[in-house]
């Protein structure tokens, strides 16, 4: 086997996709992960997440020798710290698994190394690893090349985006920045945009801040056309014919690994100046409370009309369409509030880009659209899209579906 050349500390979401492509590229990978099960399946050439065109990627990375995942480090040249970066309870980021991943490597460090973190950090963090690493490895103070690059891709697109998608390096210095750059260019065919370690931190917080606060107006949106009895749809897509105008779709809140999450990081550090940043937050939070209370009405109407309790379906659990990341899902918090509500209701959980749920006892989505007799609809799951309805039944719809009635 040839010399490791890169390793990348984290094989999930965005981990394994990056580890992946580098090894396409003839490059030694060396992934590490914490979870034995997830080293064993990636080691079979196989995959434990949905993304189009990963199980080609890393079965061939595999299989040509280029990808190996492990539980523990070797010594390598460069080494991608790509693990998550959440929030604890009172909303504060957590930076515990940068720092777990920074220290597992440091006794593998060597003068020259270049050390990156991808992982989406509150500003300062490239500094405090710098510290730490240095604290701990003080002969190579000044000697490492250190940088933030963080990733900028869609779930559903990862493999394309990674390749054809700008990134944004900032590094310790202009060195380190340098060295950043040549890396990427090995796999990466978008623009490579140069600056420092602190900037690139806040620009991967500011996109996503930018895309909450879009989609905070979207949402406010369709709570004042639900009081105003209008089509928030219809409204939206009549608004957006004009040139200057581009308002995004609404949805029962905002999920996912980043944009449910970063704005946290800027409020957190300066609370007083994130104003709008702030209040975006809370609208989208907001909005699946709403959509629990309207599941409950709508449950009570029926109640009243018919005599009897309805059975419901509620359709989708991931925090987006046709992937399977449940991530800050704001459906997944709904379904659990209604089931918490409601213990002796029938319900049929669905989502159709899982096997099985820990928690949920999951049904197929064509029996749950033909036994319920509310159709609750979370997530825009394609599935959802072609479902043709036998009959009559109440439709609750958070995410802009136009189902078929026959």
């Amino acid at each position: 086997m040839n010399k490791v050349k890169v390793v990348t500390v984290g094989l999930g979401y965005i981990g394994l996709p990056t580890s992946a492509l580098i090894a396409q590229n003839g490059i030694q990978v060396h992934g590490v992960d914490i979870n034995q099960n997830i080293v064993d399946i990636i080691n079979q050439g196989k995959i434990h997440i949905i993304e189009p065109s990963l199980d080609i990627a890393v079965e061939e990375a595999v299989r040509k020798g280029f990808l190996k995942a492990a539980i523990t480090p070797v010594e390598a040249d460069t080494y991608l710290i790509v693990v998550p970066t959440p929030f604890k309870g009172n909303h504060e980021p957590d930076i515990s698994y940068v720092e777990a991943a920074t220290r597992n490597i440091i006794p593998f460090l060597k003068e020259e190394d270049l050390y990156i973190i991808e992982s989406t950090s509150p500003v300062g963090t490239t500094e405090k690893m710098i510290n730490l690493i240095y604290g701990e490895r003080p002969e190579l103070k000044g000697k490492l090349n250190i940088a933030y690059c963080p990733e900028r891709v869609l779930p559903g697109n990862v493999m394309h985006e990674l390749v054809h998608n700008d990134r944004v390096i900032g590094g310790l210095d202009d060195k380190s920045t340098e060295k950043a750059i040549q890396f990427y260019k090995q796999f990466v065919k978008g623009e490579l945009h140069a600056t420092n370690a602190r900037t690139a931190e806040m620009c991967k917080l500011t996109e996503n801040s930018s895309r909450d606060v879009q989609i905070a107006f979207a949402n406010e949106l369709s709570l004042i056309c639900d009081k105003a009895d209008i089509n928030v749809w219809d409204l939206i897509n009549l608004a957006n014919k004009h040139p200057r105008v581009n308002i995004l779709q609404p949805g029962c809140g905002v999920g996912g690994h980043c944009i449910a999450v970063d704005p946290y990081f800027i409020v957190s550090d300066y609370p007083m100046e994130s104003k709008i940043i702030g209040t975006a937050r809370e609208v989208n939070n907001y909005k699946s409370f709403w959509c629990v209370e309207k599941i409950q009405n709508e449950k009570l109407k029926f109640e009243l009309s018919h005599g009897r309790k309805p059975s419901i379906a509620l359709m989708g659990l991931a925090f987006k369409p046709n992937i399977d990341d449940l991530r800050e899902s704001p459906a997944k918090y709904i379904v659990q509030k209604v089931l918490q509500n409601d213990n002796n209701g029938e319900y049929f959980i669905v989502e159709p880009n899982l096997q099985e749920h820990n928690v949920f006892k999951l049904t197929d989505y064509k029996e749950a659209a033909e036994k319920a007799d509310i159709l609750v609809l979370l997530v825009a799951h394609d599935q959802f899209k072609g479902l043709k309805l036998a009959k009559e039944r109440n439709i609750l719809d958070f995410c802009g579906i136009k189902i078929k009635k026959n």
